[in-house]
């Protein structure tokens, strides 16, 4: 999978420098399952996506769903292991990172998200 840094472009910060790109099948299907834990400094960005779960998964994440444009339309604060979040009907991507790392970096719904 592919690198790419997070950048609040409403907050001009970056929120995340080292994050993984799941844009194929297995790769999404996989996500974070099996991972022992989360470098603070990382996360995963799955595309499209527009739910996710957090089966045999070993710790609590942080989900930002976001629309199209990049735009944080739902965001999910320490979702627990073995939970499924809702279906969030404008999102088509996904970025999931370490749990307390949005309310850390500020993030909000409404924020605009790039990756580069």
């Amino acid at each position: 999978m592919r690198k790419v840094v997070v950048w609040n472009k409403t907050k001009e910060s970056v929120i995340l420098p080292k994050v993984y790109v799941a844009e194929r099948f297995f790769d999404r299907l996989r996500g974070l399952m099996g991972t022992k834990e989360l470098d603070l400094d990382a996360g995963l960005l799955i595309r499209p996506c527009n739910s996710v779960h957090t089966f045999f998964m070993k710790f609590s994440i942080d989900v930002a769903f976001m629309d199209k444009d990049g735009q944080v339309c739902y965001i999910i604060y320490s979702m627990g292991k073995n939970k499924v979040s809702p279906i969030v009907s404008k999102a088509s991507s996904v970025l999931e990172a370490s749990s307390g790392t949005f309310k850390g970096c500020n993030v909000a719904i409404g924020d605009i998200i790039e990756f580069i």
